[in-house]
C-alpha cells in the first residue's frame, strides 16, 4: 500500500535524484517537478538551467516517474530578486537562497503540490523533521538547516527530506550503484539565479555603482572602488589594492561600507580587529519554536557551514539581539543568523546591525 503521493523537486542534481529514488523504494507514489525560477538563460557557461532540466528528464526516465516543468519566474522576481536588489542598494549583502526557500520552494511549490492533490512535497536538502520541528542533517559538512529556518511549520509537516540521515558520500555511492546519470555531477555552488558567474558582472546589469575611495583604518586613501554594491564585508578578492611598506604580502579585506560618504574601509590581515564583532541585532525574525523565553543561552551561526557559536539570545517583539561568547569574523548585515538548541533549529533573522 502506498505511503502517499509525493511531489519531489527534481533539480537535475545527485541529491534530488537520490531523494526520488529513496522515496520510491520506501513505498511512496512519486512524481517530480522541475522548477524554473529564472528566465534569462543566455546559454553561457554560468547558466545551467537547460542542462539541469535534461538531467532531471534522464533521471525521471531511469526511475520511471512522471516529470513536469513549472515556471515560478514571475514569483521569483517579485518576491526574491526585487528584495535582493533593494538590500544591495541599502548597503547590505542579502542571502537570496534563504528567501528562495521561503517564498518559492516551500511556498509556491508547496501550494502547487497541494492544489494538485499531493500528500507531501520532498527535496534533496540535508535536514530532517520530527513532529513539525526542523533538525540538522547528520552530515555536518552538508547540513542545510541554515537555509531552511524560515519555512512555516505547517509546510514542514508536509515535507519529506529523504537525505537527512545520510552523508554525502553515501548518497553518491547509492547513485552509482543504481547507475543514475547524475551520480558524479558536480554540486552547484552558485546563487540560485546567478549561477557561478562573477558577482560584480551580474549585479552591474541591474545596479549602477558610484565610484569612491578605499581607505585604511587611519582614513588614508589607498585605492578606489567601483561602487559599494559590489563589495561585502570580509571580501578579499577583487579589491585591486597592492601591498604596503612593511607588509607587502599581507592581503586586504573589506571591513566597512559607509553609504553616507561612499567610502570603503579595508584592513590588512584576516585577524584584524575591525573584522570582528560580538553583538548583532536582527530584523524580519522567524521563529520555528514559538514558546521561547525572552532571554536564553543557545548557539547560533552567521553563515552556512560555520560551527555553532555559543551566545546569549534576547527576543524583543519582532527583533532579536545576540551576544556571542567570542568575537565573530565578518558578521554581515543582510545575511542571516540562525539559532539552535543542539541539533534543533529554532529559527533566525536577517542581520541588521553589528557591534
Amino acid at each position: 500500500m502506498s505511503k502517499g503521493k509525493v511531489l519531489v523537486g527534481l533539480s537535475g542534481g545527485v541529491d534530488s535524484s537520490v531523494s526520488a529514488l529513496l522515496l520510491k523504494e520506501q513505498g511512496y507514489e512519486v512524481e517530480a517537478l522541475f522548477m524554473k525560477n529564472w528566465d534569462d538563460d543566455d546559454g553561457s557557461p554560468y547558466c545551467s538551467a537547460k542542462e539541469d532540466f535534461m538531467d532531471a528528464a534522464f533521471i525521471s526516465d531511469q526511475l520511471d516517474i512522471p516529470l513536469e516543468q513549472v515556471s515560478f519566474s514571475k514569483e521569483y522576481r517579485e518576491n526574491v530578486f526585487s528584495y535582493f536588489l533593494q538590500e544591495l542598494e541599502a548597503g547590505r549583502t542579502p542571502n537570496p537562497d534563504i528567501l528562495c526557500n521561503k517564498e518559492i520552494k516551500f511556498k509556491e511549490f508547496y501550494r502547487y503540490a497541494m492544489s494538485k492533490g499531493y500528500d507531501f512535497i520532498a527535496t534533496g536538502h540535508y535536514a530532517h523533521t520530527d513532529n513539525k520541528d526542523l533538525y540538522k542533517g547528520i552530515d555536518n559538512s552538508k547540513d542545510q538547516s541554515y537555509f531552511l529556518h524560515a519555512i512555516d511549520k505547517s509546510v514542514l509537516e508536509k515535507t519529506l527530506f529523504p537525505l537527512g540521515n545520510l552523508k554525502k558520500e553515501k548518497v553518491r555511492e547509492m547513485a552509482r550503484e543504481k547507475g543514475l546519470v547524475t551520480s558524479d555531477k558536480k554540486d552547484s555552488t552558485g546563487i540560485c539565479f546567478i549561477g557561478e558567474r562573477p558577482f560584480p558582472e551580474f549585479v552591474s546589469n541591474y545596479l549602477t555603482g558610484e565610484a569612491g575611495n578605499i581607505v585604511n583604518e587611519n582614513q588614508e586613501i589607498i585605492g578606489s572602488h567601483s561602487g559599494l554594491v559590489f563589495y561585502t564585508l570580509g571580501q578579499r578578492q577583487g579589491l585591486g589594492i597592492g601591498g604596503v611598506k612593511g607588509a607587502p604580502d599581507l592581503p586586504w579585506y573589506v571591513a566597512k561600507k559607509d553609504l553616507s560618504t561612499n567610502v570603503l574601509t579595508c584592513v590588512q590581515g584576516n585577524d584584524h580587529p575591525l573584522l570582528f564583532s560580538n553583538e548583532l541585532s536582527t530584523k524580519n525574525i522567524f521563529l520555528l519554536e514559538k514558546s521561547l523565553p525572552e532571554s536564553f543561552e543557545g548557539t547560533a551561526k552567521v553563515r552556512y557551514r560555520q560551527k555553532d557559536q555559543e551566545c546569549k539570545i534576547n527576543i524583543k517583539g519582532d527583533r532579536m539581539f545576540i551576544k556571542f561568547s567570542s568575537p565573530q569574523r565578518s558578521v554581515t548585515p543582510g545575511q542571516s543568523v540562525v539559532i539552535y538548541n543542539g541539533d534543533k533549529c529554532l529559527g533566525g533573522g536577517e542581520i541588521e546591525s553589528i557591534n
